[in-house]
Order: C-alpha cells, then sequence, then structure tokens
C-alpha cells in the first residue's frame, strides 16, 4: 500500500498530461477542418463568379485556344485573277464562241459592255467567272481565238492564313454563343439576363461578319475572275446600189436628159428669135446692103 501511494502522484501527473495532449490535438484538428472548409467555400464562391463572367476570364481564354487547336488547315486557297487583250478577227464571233466556252465550263459572265468607234473599230470587253480548276484551260481556250495576244497578266492572292484565321474565330465566338445561351436559360435576375442579352446581341453580330469574310473567300477561290478586252479593226466597203447597176434604166434616163436639154434649147432660140425679132430684121437688112456694096465694090475693082 505504501509503495502505490507513492507512485499514484507520478500516474496522476502522466495521467493528467495526456489528457491535456488529446484536448490540443482536436482543438488543432477542428482548426484546421475549419480552415479548409472556409478555404473550400472561398474557392466555391470565386468559381461560381468566374463562371457567371467566364466571357472575361480565364475560361475563355482556353476555350479560344481549344478551338484554335481543333481548327483543321484546309488547303492552299488563292485568288486568281486574269487579264487579257486581243486582237480578233471576227468579234462577233469570238464573243460567241467565249460564251459556248464559258457554259461549258460552268462558269458566268459577271459584265459584258461592246463599243464603235466610226464604222472601222470595233472594241469590247467581258468579265467572266470561271471555276478555279478550268482557269488555265479557259485562258488557253481564249487565246487561241484571238490573231494576236496584245496583253497578259495572271495575278494570285494567297488567303490560307486568313481563312484559318477567320475560322478559329469562328469556332471561338460560337462557343461563347452556346455558354451565353447556356448562362441565359438559368439567370433569374432581370440585370443578369440584360447584360447577357447584350453579349449575345454582340457575339452573334460577330459571328454573322465573320461568316460574310468566309463566304467571300471562299466565292473568290472557288470561281477566278478573267477580264477580256477584244478588239476588231475591220475594213469597211461601201455597198454599191443596185438601181447604180441597171444599164438599160440609166441610158434611158439619160436620152430623156438630152431630149430634154435639146427641147429647151430649142425653145429658148426661139422666144429669143420671136422676142427680138424687129431688131434683128433692122440688123439684118444693114448687114444685107453693107455685103451687096462691098461685093460690088470688089467687082468693080476686078473689072479696072
Amino acid at each position: 500500500m505504501i509503495k502505490l501511494k507513492r507512485w499514484f502522484p507520478i500516474f496522476f501527473i502522466i495521467l493528467l498530461f495526456w489528457i491535456t495532449g488529446c484536448s490540443s490535438n482536436s482543438e488543432d484538428k477542428s482548426a484546421k477542418m475549419s480552415e479548409s472548409n472556409e478555404v473550400a467555400m472561398d474557392s466555391a464562391e470565386s468559381g461560381s463568379g468566374e463562371e457567371a463572367d467566364f466571357y472575361s476570364g480565364e475560361t475563355v481564354k482556353a476555350e479560344k485556344s481549344s478551338a484554335a487547336a481543333n481548327v483543321k488547315i484546309p488547303n492552299q486557297m488563292v485568288i486568281y485573277q486574269a487579264d487579257l487583250q486581243l486582237r480578233v478577227k471576227k468579234f462577233d464571233q469570238t464573243v460567241r464562241i467565249l460564251e459556248e466556252k464559258v457554259i461549258k465550263y460552268g462558269g458566268y459572265i459577271a459584265e459584258s459592255n461592246v463599243s464603235k468607234e466610226g464604222n472601222e473599230l470595233v472594241s469590247g470587253s467581258i468579265k467572266i467567272r470561271i471555276p478555279q480548276k478550268h482557269f488555265q484551260t479557259f485562258l488557253h481556250d481564249a487565246e487561241s481565238q484571238a490573231a494576236e495576244v496584245l496583253q497578259r497578266s495572271i495575278t494570285g492572292q494567297d488567303v490560307t492564313e486568313e481563312y484559318v484565321d477567320l475560322e478559329s474565330r469562328l469556332k471561338s465566338k460560337k462557343v461563347v454563343e452556346e455558354r451565353l445561351l447556356t448562362f441565359m436559360k438559368s439567370t433569374v435576375k432581370t440585370e443578369d439576363l440584360l447584360k447577357i442579352s447584350a453579349d449575345l446581341a454582340s457575339v452573334q453580330e460577330e459571328i454573322e461578319i465573320i461568316e460574310g469574310k468566309m463566304k467571300f473567300l471562299d466565292n473568290q477561290t472557288s470561281l477566278s475572275t478573267v477580264n477580256i478586252t477584244l478588239y476588231e479593226k475591220s475594213v469597211v466597203v461601201p455597198t454599191i446600189n443596185k438601181d447604180k447597176l441597171n444599164t438599160w434604166e440609166k441610158t434611158k434616163k439619160q436620152f430623156m436628159k438630152s431630149i430634154n436639154m435639146l427641147l429647151v434649147g430649142l425653145s429658148g432660140l426661139v422666144v429669143f428669135i420671136v422676142g427680138n425679132l424687129p431688131v434683128l430684121a433692122i440688123l439684118f437688112i444693114i448687114v444685107f446692103f453693107l455685103l451687096y456694096y462691098l461685093k460690088k465694090r470688089k467687082s468693080r475693082q476686078g473689072q479696072e
């Protein structure tokens, strides 16, 4: 019993230290759990805030990067344009042949005009859209119709990079549009709904602009442009009137003209004689006696 009484204080002190240690450990654990819960709540709140404003934070950047990575690079896209100046022998025939070639290759005439300078020079220009796969073939066919190729120029503009950039931007905007539509369905506050609606309208407008540019590039690359100017130098031969080739009619007309001239002359002579008959009678008498006198005088001189 004496030994137990000696060890009892020691056991009591050890028990006291053990209870104190367990109490401190439990407090530390509860504090740590409280801190972790607070951190989790803060992160959840910040996560919900980022989700509400996703289009202005890192989420959109990640989506854009993902959309850009998923863009498939198309084949090389080049806009071709050719300008030809041709001298032709027969303008109308050449235009008709070119129109037939355009229909054959699945193209169309975008613009056409013809002009004439006097009666000798005929010129015109034609703007043709032709599928790119038939571009070189059509140029060869057009040049084969010319008597002389005055000018030939071909240009090509590579728009592959521009098209890829537009496609990447379009996919990013589509992702933003889908997210905005999702938020609009779950939004309750009017203020948030108005803000999302405004952002959605802006994004959809940008999508329409991008799609318009892509359609324009698709059209320009799928159909090449060929501008052809045609010149025809023609020699004009005056037409002969058939009436001028009728010899018998011309002879009769000339004969009647001669008869008319003769009748007019005779009529004028008769008018002159009759109208001036008194004067002519006096002149005739004077001339008659003068000639008679001279004849008599000459005969006398001969006798002498």
